[in-house]
């Protein structure tokens, strides 16, 4: 059903929604957002739906199916797709509003539901790039963000009977802001991409799970784990403008791998013994191992940055993260 509709609708659909469309991805809305940010509009209002997923209201929906399909049978099976139910610890339960999540029409149908959205900011001259449930609209000023606030959140709520999560939405500069994991700074006359904050946590605390003492694995496999999530991460933030930011996180991570030794080593003649194996003199080793503070200071002190060095973890197989940026921005 999805690959016949979808060439049905796709053609109506708006130059500024991005989500799950053919040939379109986060990364062009990234980049159209930072377009509008360029050319002035430095406000931005951020509107996030509530729940868009659970409470889509399948009669609305239909009727915007219907504009496009007239087949009655297709109509009928669309219908019985929507009310079908969820399985929950065992149990069905019945669906009256919303849309089955990871089911491979449910994008398409959240496109349908919300082309009302884009083709009124359209029919207002807005400039919006639209993910999915995720909507920024950006103008040159605050008071006429507000405004753009009050009159969208009319037209969700009794347009498209959905809601706007007021704690998730607001109007605010959109160097402020972060859109599909990405942020917005000012450099001179430029406007760059970069990583939002709250992506740079996330994937530190994704990284700790890998780099516990009580993880378990050898460090070859700890390492390998570490590449199997930091591809594909790599794969989507490569688009930041920003290369300090995968330093930081080489560095910090290369301190928790540091800190992860240390831990193993647990007795001072063996942190000694394998401090001096790799070079450091042996009153310096013998310093360090003996001293009082905790594994993370240690673990960033000379002696054993000296012998944890960057050429140590390149032999270890550890791939740096800045290195891997700086070669994904030259390939393309």
């Amino acid at each position: 059903m999805q690959q016949v509709l979808t060439p049905l609708f796709e053609p109506g659909f708006s130059a500024g929604s991005y989500g799950y469309r053919p040939g379109r991805r986060a990364h062009d809305a990234v980049k159209a957002a930072q377009g509008y940010r360029a050319e002035g509009y430095e406000w931005v209002v951020d509107i996030d739906l509530e729940k868009f997923f659970d409470r889509v209201n399948h009669e609305r929906l239909m009727v915007r199916v219907g504009r496009v399909v007239s087949d009655r049978r297709v109509r009928g099976l669309m219908q019985r797709y929507l009310e079908s139910g969820v399985m929950v610890n065992g149990v069905v339960q019945e669906t009256a509003e919303g849309t089955p999540q990871g089911g491979p029409l449910s994008p398409l149908l959240s496109n349908i539901m919300l082309d009302d959205l884009d083709k009124e900011l359209e029919k207002r001259g807005h400039r919006f790039a639209r993910y999915a449930d995720d909507c920024n609209i950006y103008v040159r000023s605050k008071r006429a963000g507000e405004r753009v606030m009050t009159s969208v959140r009319r037209f969700v709520e009794q347009r498209l009977s959905l809601k706007i999560n007021v704690q998730k939405s607001a109007v605010d500069r959109a160097t402020k802001r972060k859109f599909l994991g990405f942020s917005f700074m000012k450099r001179k006359a430029e406007t760059l991409i970069r990583i939002a904050n709250e992506s740079r946590e996330r994937v530190k605390a994704k990284l700790r799970t890998f780099t516990t003492r009580t993880g378990g694995g050898t460090l070859e496999e700890i390492i390998e784990r570490i590449h199997g999530y930091t591809m594909g991460w790599m794969g989507y933030f490569q688009l930041a403008d920003t290369p300090s930011v995968f330093e930081g996180v080489d560095e910090w991570l290369r301190q928790r791998l540091r800190q992860l030794l240390w831990k193993r080593w647990k007795r001072p003649q063996a942190r000694k013994h394998n401090l001096v194996a790799l070079g450091v003199p042996e009153r310096v080793a013998q310093e360090a191992s003996g001293s009082g503070r905790g594994p993370w200071r240690l673990s960033a002190s000379p002696p054993v940055k000296w012998a944890l060095n960057n050429a140590y973890w390149r032999a270890q197989g550890l791939l740096s993260l800045s290195e891997r940026y700086s070669q994904l921005r030259t390939t393309h």
